[in-house]
């Protein structure tokens, strides 16, 4: 029974360390997805630490998180499917950015929608507790052997105090103490914060003429389209929020902005990329599309996809980027 309520124990501690992981990601800025990626996060985290992992398919989560009818089709609808790529690529830019140090790891496997969790560092792997009557107890020990190990503590003061004096008196010889003592000679600011590379602030895109459901369309392409910047080498995707004079020194810092117009059955973007050092607009480009029957997602991708391969074959970003 013992050992029944310590699995209990550990079943709860893991569960609330992987919701207090969900609400850290969910909260960071540098999470970018959109409220219906985040609610599609949310909810397969919460089937999968309450057991319920087996009925994580499309089906499922295309009615509890999408609001789709019993009627639907994964096969003629994706949205499942492309909800989950664009989620486990902003988990990948939000491990990648800022969050390689948190103790639980959340990843999406390809080819499956019930999510993975991984504990990292020192809180790797639940603790193991001694099993009852195992020998371990208190006054156990063994006859004729210490009833305590001895530990780091008890070598430290006999051990290390001796071996930081003769540290310190290698030190001494081979330089000596004032200059260690004497301050660092000041590096001009530039040599510091030099970083290099491309940076590119990717700006909320306008939306004229929209229809009913037409800002979050313009939104969810905005994020596809910061979602597959982050895959350029040498550049670095940036919000306006998110941006400063201080991470800009050093880079080539670039805006992309844009607009989005609904008319009749087309979609119009008209986007162009500016160099932030004098203004100059370095490229600029208009795609059109045909809404009638499409699924917004697809062309959410398709239009991501080409604007993010238009930008990576500029020679001024292709130049910018290997200086990293």
């Amino acid at each position: 029974m013992a050992s029944s309520d310590g699995e209990n124990r550990d079943a709860e501690q893991n569960r609330a360390e992987i919701i207090e992981q969900l609400e850290r990601i969910l909260r960071s800025r540098e999470f970018q997805a959109p409220d219906r990626g985040r609610r599609f996060l949310r909810y397969i985290v919460e089937e999968a630490v309450d057991g319920r992992s087996e009925g994580l398919t499309a089906y499922n989560i295309a009615q509890a998180v999408f609001g789709r009818g019993a009627d639907f089709d994964a096969q003629s609808d994706p949205v499942v499917r492309i909800e989950a790529g664009r989620i486990r690529r902003a988990l990948e830019r939000y491990y990648l950015v800022c969050g390689s140090g948190d103790p639980v790891h959340i990843t999406i496997p390809k080819g499956h929608y019930a999510p993975r969790f991984e504990r990292r560092a020192a809180t790797e792997g639940p603790v193991s507790r001694p099993a009852a009557g195992s020998g371990l107890a208190s006054g156990s020990a063994q006859p004729g052997r210490s009833a305590r190990k001895l530990g780091y503590r008890d070598l430290l003061v006999p051990v290390g105090v001796p071996a930081i004096f003769a540290a310190l008196a290698m030190l001494a010889l081979i330089r000596p103490p004032e200059e260690y003592l004497a301050p660092a000679p000041d590096r001009p600011a530039a040599a510091q914060d030099q970083v290099g590379g491309v940076r590119v602030i990717v700006e909320p895109l306008a939306v004229l003429g929209a229809p009913s459901g037409g800002a979050e369309i313009a939104r969810g392409l905005n994020d596809q389209i910061i979602s597959q910047l982050t895959k350029l080498d040498g550049v670095v995707v940036m919000t306006p929020a998110s941006s400063s004079p201080a991470d800009e020194a050093g880079s080539a810092v670039f805006a992309l902005q844009g607009n989005v117009t609904f008319a009749d059955d087309a979609l119009h973007v008209q986007l162009r990329l500016i160099r932030s050092a004098d203004g100059r607009v370095i490229w600029a480009k208009r795609f059109d599309h045909d809404t009638t029957g499409q699924n917004v997602f697809d062309l959410q991708d398709a239009i991501g996809t080409r604007v993010v391969k238009d930008i990576a074959a500029i020679s001024e970003i292709k130049d910018a980027s290997h200086l990293r």
